[in-house]
């Protein structure tokens, strides 16, 4: 059955209202600090740009190296204490940050290391968390929801650093004060919340998840799913995020010569497009499996690729508008490929190995965000041929893969 569209059961199946406030809460707190990070260890801690970003990396890399143990965690039942635990290795992360010395880029890697934890802790708790409390399409449609909120949240806290941003050093490390405050909030209200899971005790719920065509898991019994092609799709799939970020600015700015504020504003478009329809757009794609909807994400994906290729062409004056229209169609299959991948999983995976199944594809997920920055400006260097055809048939290889694994 297609899930209901109310804000209070939409709410109540997200966690309740108070770990509600949390999400908003902590993602104010990361768009006021993640965007400029870079920043703040290029102008505050003067180091150089090169060491800030290796320390970035590294730090978010090395994050993905806790996965294991917080799928761990989570099958012991843990749900809101992983989800505050992942938010105060962050205000460790801030406060290591506000006490670093000007020109130490140790102590800025450890910071980074601590930030880089508890971003990549902080989805898979999330996920077993809003798994806990519904179930079905229910579930995707809470974790749809939880998702908008996130952007939102995102969004206004990016805003708000920006028109602060002209105050300079104290105005970086101010924010950074308020960032680590945010996630000391956040954590204290996402524990308040007092859920735990007994996985030994699996919902019946799980067992007949409406028109899922796929294998539910949610018993008691029964090996951690394989996932081996969904996982590897994965990877290729989460390249759609940084689009907006990397991909479209450096086409934008380097091949078509076109304002900066082209980009700003499909960044800003993107957001719009993901807190308005993430939620009605899952809903409505309820009626088909998760699976070929999944599938279906990395078709629209690669055509949005092939038409960045098709009007990206350097000397026209619609160069850049054109851009923008098809950005529209790549954010589509992003908020299609939300909808379904972290919603596929939970569905796959029994109930007592869910905080492994979940942690594994959080590591593919932070495995793909590591290194498409590199893959795309690497391929964009190439020329637009290397990177938007490269990105499709990847793309298109990765949605085939999730389809022949079902089969299979």
């Amino acid at each position: 059955m297609r899930p209901r569209l109310r804000p209070r059961a939409l709410v109540r199946a997200s966690g309740g209202p108070r770990y509600a406030v949390a999400l908003a809460v902590d993602a104010l707190g990361t768009g006021l600090l993640r965007p400029f990070l870079l920043l703040y260890g290029v102008t505050v801690l003067r180091l150089s740009a090169s060491a800030t970003g290796i320390a970035m990396t590294v730090g978010v890399v090395m994050g993905l190296a806790c996965m294991p143990a917080v799928g761990r965690w989570l099958d012991r039942g843990a749900r809101s204490t992983v989800v505050a635990a992942s938010m105060l290795v962050r205000v460790l992360g801030v406060a290591l940050l506000l006490a670093t010395p000007a020109g130490h880029v140790w102590l800025f890697a450890t910071a980074a290391l601590f930030l880089g934890i508890g971003n990549q802790a902080w989805p898979a708790a999330h996920a077993a968390l809003v798994a806990t409390v519904a179930h079905g399409r229910e579930r995707d449609a809470a974790l749809a929801g939880g998702r908008a909120l996130r952007n939102a949240g995102l969004g206004v806290g990016a805003l708000l650093a920006t028109a602060c941003l002209a105050g300079g050093t104290t105005a970086l490390r101010a924010l950074a004060a308020v960032t680590g405050l945010a996630y000391l909030a956040a954590a204290a209200l996402a524990r308040s919340v007092r859920l735990r899971a007994d996985p030994a005790a699996a919902p019946a719920k799980d067992r007949a998840d409406g028109r899922a065509g796929e294998p539910v898991g949610g018993a008691a019994g029964g090996p951690a799913p394989r996932m081996r092609a969904l996982l590897a799709a994965n990877v290729v799939y989460v390249f759609c995020l940084n689009v907006p970020e990397i991909a479209l600015p450096l086409v934008l700015v380097t091949q078509l010569h076109a304002s900066p504020v082209w980009s700003a504003a499909i960044f800003v478009a993107n957001t719009v497009l993901v807190v308005t329809l993430q939620v009605p757009v899952t809903v409505l794609m309820s009626r088909f499996s998760r699976r070929t909807v999944l599938a279906l994400a990395g078709v629209v994906l690669a055509v949005s690729y092939l038409g960045f290729l098709a009007v990206g062409s350097p000397g026209h004056g619609w160069g850049a508008p054109a851009v923008a229209a098809v950005s529209v169609v790549c954010t589509l299959g992003e908020i299609i490929y939300a909808g379904s991948a972290t919603a596929l999983v939970t569905a796959l995976a029994p109930a007592h190995v869910l905080g492994r199944t979940l942690a594994r594809f959080q590591l593919s997920t932070g495995l793909g965000l590591a290194v498409s920055p590199a893959v795309i400006t690497a391929l964009a260097s190439r020329g637009p041929a290397a990177l938007w055809g490269c990105l499709a048939a990847a793309t298109l290889l990765s949605a085939g893969a999730v389809v022949t694994e079902k089969a299979r």
